[in-house]
């Protein structure tokens, strides 16, 4: 059944087709410069009298709409049994545009790279965007406007914000290997962890004879604030270029950089902690079992003796993950027997997913960099346990934009610039660069959390 508003607008299209047929009759009767014959007086006369009809029927129906307006209630929904009630009964549809992840944190990069730090000018830029990303040109008015905590108006623009670093944390974890491994640790920054690295003992005793003492031994882990950060410079043209392209380039630079350099940080044995800068990769200072062939018996074997390591060290294999790279997944996923079957059937290749390999899933990352031992072809594959990591992230990336700094163009700046130390002025070459840093460090609970096989080609004979 049609509602009244709809029943409304039908019955105005349909009076408007009377009005303008009679019209038409009148027309050609004066153009004629005759009166109406019998038949356009019967068709005029018909089609006023349907038009007198339904001016009194849209007055009924008009009143009959006022009445239900006035009879109208607010939707409830103050708790969980109205708002259960309410959707019982209400049909609710949402649209929404379908915008790349990241779209609005990269729209609020851009719009203060134009602009080269102009907030006002960053905000007239944004209001090209209201139509898709409303909340960009929100926090940059929250930027411009003060205000205070008592201002009913401050928490929307802030929770807007929080929601935006937020939308590009997402975009950026699941290209790294912290954010494709589940049942990581998660702890806050600069908090004692204690850690117990020593236990108590027991001995049989004889009648009468002393029973031994001993002492229990614990330290202490912190995850303190460690620091990544880079820069990607750009050119004033590609700034001001609008087109999705433009805003592409930025993400994915964006992106690319900063998970490359984590997920390389996190598995590197050759990444050592620095005090107050960094923090040791999972696989430094760990022996790894070196690869003893390339055929299904020597993966089951090399397998076996990392396993091993685990049970050694008196540590369940449960919720341990196996982490390698494609061309490794992909090559043990091609071995067959004998018959034709996989020797490793719960490999596969599907995106960030490498399925099970003896059992436990498997993460991909073509990021794990080439092995120590095994010669240039070789790579490592490495076992760690998700829940003996901690993990403290605070998962938000801050942006910064200049145009009119001065760097040095190079992956490893000087920390103490010399008189030939070579500086580029982004004003003078028309550059603006964007800096983008992110608070993450990471820790192992236990040492022998994390084991490794050096040298792996497996498949490759």
């Amino acid at each position: 059944m049609a509602t009244i508003a709809e029943q409304i607008t039908a019955y105005e299209q349909k009076r408007a087709s009377l009005v303008a047929a009679n019209e038409t009759i009148m027309t050609k009767s004066a153009d004629e410069g005759a009166t109406l014959d019998a038949e356009q007086e019967e068709l005029f006369d018909g089609n006023q009298a349907d038009i007198d009809a339904i001016d009194k029927h849209l007055v009924r129906l008009r009143a009959m709409e006022k009445s239900q307006l006035e009879k109208a209630t607010p939707v409830s929904g103050g708790n969980a049994d109205e708002g259960s009630r309410t959707r019982s009964n209400t049909r609710i549809e949402v649209k929404g545009l379908n915008l790349p992840k990241g779209t609005s944190f990269t729209r609020y990069a851009m719009a203060l790279a134009r602009s080269k730090g102009n907030l006002m000018q960053a905000l007239e830029i944004a209001k090209g965007w209201h139509d898709s990303t409303p909340e960009v040109e929100t926090v940059l008015k929250a930027a411009v406007a003060a205000g205070t905590t008592t201002d009913t108006t401050w928490a929307k623009p802030l929770v807007e914000y929080t929601n935006m670093t937020s939308e590009f944390a997402e975009l950026l974890r699941p290209a790294t290997i912290i954010g494709r491994i589940q049942g990581l640790r998660r702890v806050p920054f600069e908090i004692k962890i204690p850690r117990q690295t020593g236990g108590s003992s027991v001995g049989w005793v004889g009648e009468g004879k002393p029973k031994p003492v001993s002492a229990l031994s614990f330290d202490q882990i912190s995850l303190g604030r460690a620091k990544t950060a880079g820069i990607v410079v750009i050119t004033d043209e590609l700034a001001r270029a609008s087109s999705p392209s433009a805003e592409q380039v930025v993400r994915d630079d964006l992106v690319a950089q900063t998970a490359q350099f984590l997920d390389s940080q996190f598995v590197d044995p050759a990444k050592a902690a620095s005090a107050g800068v960094s923090p040791a990769s999972i696989t430094n200072g760990v022996t790894p079992v070196t690869a003893s062939g390339t055929d299904a018996d020597a993966v089951r074997a090399d397998a076996k003796a990392l396993m091993s390591k685990f049970l050694t060290a008196n540590m369940s294999l449960a919720g341990a993950v196996w982490i390698m790279t494609e061309m490794q997944a992909l090559g043990l996923a091609l071995m067959t027997n004998p018959l034709g079957q996989p020797e490793f059937p719960g490999m596969q290749i599907n995106g960030a997913s490498g399925g099970t390999f003896m059992g436990l899933p498997v993460v991909l990352s073509e990021n794990i960099p080439a092995n120590a031992t095994g010669g240039s072809e070789g790579t490592r594959i490495i076992l760690a346990k998700a829940n003996e990591i901690l993990l403290a992230d605070d998962g938000e990336t801050m942006l910064d934009v200049s145009s009119e700094a001065s760097l040095q163009m190079d992956s490893a700046p000087d920390a103490a610039p010399s008189a030939t130390t070579v500086f580029v002025s982004l004003w003078q070459m028309n550059m603006i660069g964007i800096r983008a840093e992110r608070y993450i460090n990471w820790a192992k609970r236990r040492p022998g959390a994390v084991q490794f096989i050096d040298g792996a080609n497996y498949g490759s004979a």
